[in-house]
């Protein structure tokens, strides 16, 4: 059995897709939740995976969120250390940041369903399976990167230069939601209410419509992607699944 650390800022964004892939390969996981939690315990190095994923707050607000200190303390050991590492939206965003990079408000909010564009270098990556038959995936963010030094930048969209990069064997940074599902979508819709409803030119229904177009495609590409990305890690680790 491997173990999963996984650090969730939000109850609604959680691991969604990516849990059942984990779940079937064999690993434990564990939440641990911002805020209420203590993130200076877990310790960087013990743990096989290391996922950090997205949240209403941004990767500069450590005066008013002091535990993001505590997480770009982490992602900065785990990463000098090159282990298995995901961050999804803030955890991206904190991921560039721990590596250096400046995190910022973008000029738009990217807030619904469009696809992203694969680098050269994304071409040959596990992301090929969510740019299959032109497939779309979510987007919810106000804040965008730079790409870090050292890193590799993977993939882009129309309206953000970097939405994916990696860095060394075993980290993936990800500003895109490719674990989002259908279903648990409608809790976002939920959650987000008041962004939605201060956002020109988003709406609930058109969230919902084209989550409904998209959205199941999306679970099945991102299955083979996550399992994709975690086999080719497992392989670099040494600590291969039963799952391939």
């Amino acid at each position: 059995m491997k173990n999963a650390t996984i650090i969730r800022h939000i109850a609604f964004e959680d691991l969604g897709s990516l849990g059942d892939v984990l779940e079937e390969r064999n690993y434990v996981m564990k939440y641990i939740e911002a805020g209420s939690d203590n993130i200076a315990d877990i310790d960087a190095l013990k743990t096989d995976l290391l996922i950090i994923l997205g949240g209403p707050i941004g990767a500069y607000d450590e005066q008013d969120y002091p535990f993001i200190t505590d997480e770009l303390r982490l992602l900065k050991l785990r990463l000098n250390a090159d282990l298995p590492t995901i961050g999804i939206c803030l955890g991206a965003q904190l991921m560039a940041r721990a590596l250096g990079a400046k995190v910022y408000p973008g000029h738009t909010k990217e807030i619904g369903w469009s696809p992203i564009e694969l680098s050269e270098t994304g071409k040959d990556s596990s992301l090929v399976h969510l740019v299959a038959d032109h497939a779309a995936v979510l987007h919810w963010h106000g804040d965008t990167f730079d790409l870090p030094v050292g890193a590799t930048h993977l993939a882009s969209s129309s309206q953000y230069q970097n939405q994916a990069f990696s860095f060394g064997k075993a980290a993936l940074a990800l500003q895109f939601h490719p674990e989002v599902t259908t279903r648990g979508l409608e809790r976002w819709l939920i959650g987000h209410a008041c962004e939605i409803g201060s956002t020109a030119g988003v709406t609930i229904p058109n969230l919902r419509r084209d989550t409904a177009t998209y959205g199941y495609i999306l679970e099945n590409k991102a299955r083979k992607f996550w399992h994709d990305w975690l086999f080719k890690v497992e392989s670099k680790q040494g600590v291969l699944s039963s799952v391939a």
